[in-house]
């Protein structure tokens, strides 16, 4: 019986389970009791066919559960406390990465990992919104929420970057920006506003990943970029579900009607072409593999890099300004959508006739000028 309690007691100390996961949580506990050599009876056999039929049904109730997850059950994984952290993939994607700190204004944010790092030897520079693993780091990390500062030690480097032709690569992960008075006092919405303007006036590759929450501005800020991408479970949104449902219909338990309204999963932002590309998961989500997700992140990285490779600085300028310009157009009446940097303001028809009529209507003007003036002399 204490052997039962212990497993129970490793089951549930290591691994956090949603609350559509019940089921897999019931298979997975029984899996672990049975892989445990001292039972209820003691040292016994490991019944090896009963925990490879446990396995099978666990790996089918996973594909089940994940292939058919709704935008609230999405938005559920997406902040899932054992999801891969920025600090994960920077501590395996890159070597030799100098974290820099403070904005040289006000002080450090805790809550953006930046500096500069190799990727298959090139020289990059990293921009990451940290979590934070445990409570204690979580409450050091802000958890992910960004405040002024951050922002403006983001742009520093993202300048300095700019100066010295380095591609930039941003982890997204936050609920949203900090909105804390200290923040506000310190113009939370103009540092936001500052690193979206320098986001998009960057002439070199930007590459942001969402790896879980892409929420509101805090979010935008730092994924204003040439490439977005998105883990296959994660969300990005203006607000949270919650949020939305509170100012809609004050009420926050409509979260789920809010999160298939705002449609802030990977596959329909992709279809919406909001974003550029969707790294699949792991069944089960990133944090049950990983080595797997590590894997998938790196390759999409190296290709999204080389793809920028033979572009010139205007080129990739140009392409993110059209990138942004296309959004929302795409059953609109413009035809080329490729030459979007192109457009400039139609005139007014009327300013229009009169710039091409001037001459004409300048007589005109003159001849009525003066038949008044001899109609009222006479």
């Amino acid at each position: 019986m204490l052997s039962f309690f212990v497993v129970m007691y490793k089951v549930f100390l290591m691994k956090n389970f949603l609350n559509f996961e019940t089921e897999i949580k019931d298979l997975e506990i029984e899996l672990d009791k049975l892989k445990d050599p001292f039972n209820q009876s003691g040292l016994s056999e490991v019944d090896t066919q009963r925990i490879s039929k446990i396995q099978n049904e666990l790996d089918e109730k996973l594909k089940s559960i994940y292939s058919n997850l709704d935008p609230w059950q999405t938005t559920m994984v997406a902040r899932h406390e054992d999801r891969p952290k920025s600090k994960f993939f920077i501590e395996n994607l890159f070597d030799d990465f100098i974290a820099l700190s403070g904005d040289r204004h006000f002080g450090e944010d805790e809550s953006v990992l930046a500096g500069f790092a190799k990727f298959n030897d090139q020289s990059v520079l990293v921009i990451g919104q940290e979590k934070g693993e445990d409570l204690e780091n979580r409450i050091k990390r802000n958890f992910g929420m960004m405040r002024p500062e951050g922002y403006r030690k983001s742009i520093r480097l993202m300048n300095l970057a700019d100066k010295f032709n380095i591609p930039i690569i941003s982890f997204i992960d936050t609920p949203g920006a900090y909105p804390g008075v200290g923040a506000e006092e310190r113009g939370q919405a103009e540092a936001i506003a500052k690193s979206i303007e320098c986001c998009m006036n960057l002439k070199v590759p930007t590459i942001a990943i969402i790896i879980g929450e892409g929420g509101s501005g805090g979010a935008i800020a730092l994924a204003s970029s040439s490439r977005v991408i998105m883990l296959e479970n994660a969300i990005y949104s203006v607000i949270s579900p919650e949020g939305c449902a509170t100012i809609l219909w004050r009420d926050p338990k409509k979260m789920l009607d809010a999160a298939r309204a705002m449609k802030l999963s990977a596959k329909d932002l992709l279809e919406l072409e909001i974003i550029d590309e969707v790294i699949a998961e792991p069944v089960g989500g990133a944090h049950r593999d990983r080595d797997k997700i590590l894997s998938s992140v790196r390759a999409s990285l190296t290709q999204n890099l080389n793809a920028f490779q033979n572009m010139a600085s205007e080129e990739i300028f140009n392409s993110r300004k059209n990138k942004y310009l296309r959004i929302g157009r795409s059953k609109g009446f413009i035809e080329n959508l490729d030459n979007l940097s192109s457009l400039k303001v139609e005139e007014n028809r009327f300013f229009y006739l009169i710039k091409e009529r001037k001459k004409f209507l300048i007589s005109i003007i003159a001849v009525a000028i003066i038949t008044f003036s001899l109609f009222f002399f006479l």
